[in-house]
């Protein structure tokens, strides 16, 4: 089990929806707005692929896109399950899986839309597993089809105490984020205190993320033979949309 996998397991998925600090519906709204300002709403909506989905934010919004069909990808069976719940009617199709295997959920040439967001990218264990990524959603998608990705930017180290960084506090539970920065990556430890009866129980995991800088990733892509037509901040994320060049 890889370490980012085994962190969702023990302690992140049962509070991550709880993070975000917002009703499932909202954060749709949300992904579906963005996805929209980054070109989503243009060209053919057949099947799209959610790298990394969670609990369907970004699914739910592709699917409220037009998109038809929605492959879910993810590793945590949790979070998945919260997809389930909410899935009602939406084309949604869930998959229990690593997501560099995505490419055997879809047929070659086929996606119209590609999207790994919500700083999933960085939870790969490799820079070689971002390009591998990025050749594999250059076959999978059809020509003129979109990757999206969004991560965060920790090109920059955080030093002393500016290193801890507060996630979301209530009544019942209170999360920090302590980070470790190393040549490539950093080091995330999540501290969750949980209320227990009348005291609070300390739950605690670490994993590491890539330090990713958006200009080389924006190049690599171009390089492979993608057009970029968006890079820039989005809100706390970096956004990189990029198209696969038509034939001829």
């Amino acid at each position: 089990m890889a370490p980012v996998t085994r962190h969702y397991d023990d302690l992140l998925a049962p509070h991550y929806s709880w993070m975000n600090g917002m009703p499932l519906a909202d954060k749709v709204a949300e992904q579906q707005l963005l996805l929209a300002e980054l070109g989503l709403t243009a060209g053919p909506k057949g099947a799209a692929v959610d790298l990394g989905s969670g609990p369907g934010y970004q699914s739910f919004a592709l699917a409220n896109l037009g998109y038809q069909t929605v492959v879910a990808i993810d590793t945590s069976r949790h979070l998945l399950d919260e997809l389930e719940a909410a899935r009602a009617n939406y084309p949604v199709q869930v998959v229990l899986a690593d997501l560099r295997a995505f490419p055997g959920f879809v047929e070659r040439g086929t996606a119209d839309a590609i999207v790994c967001m919500g700083d999933t990218l960085t939870h790969l264990e490799s820079r070689a597993d971002i390009s591998r990524l990025f050749l594999d959603a250059h076959e999978a998608l059809a020509p003129g089809g979109h990757l999206v990705l969004t991560f965060r930017d920790l090109s920059i180290d955080l030093n002393g105490l500016d290193r801890f960084l507060p996630v979301r506090a209530d009544d019942h539970r209170i999360m920090v984020c302590a980070l470790d920065y190393e040549p490539e990556s950093v080091v995330v430890n999540d501290l969750v205190h949980v209320r227990d009866g009348d005291g609070w129980t300390l739950h605690k995991s670490s994993y590491r993320k890539l330090r990713l800088v958006p200009a080389t990733l924006a190049k690599e892509l171009e390089e492979i033979g993608f057009i970029i037509d968006h890079d820039r901040p989005a809100g706390r994320m970096h956004a990189i949309a990029a198209r696969k060049r038509r034939e001829g």
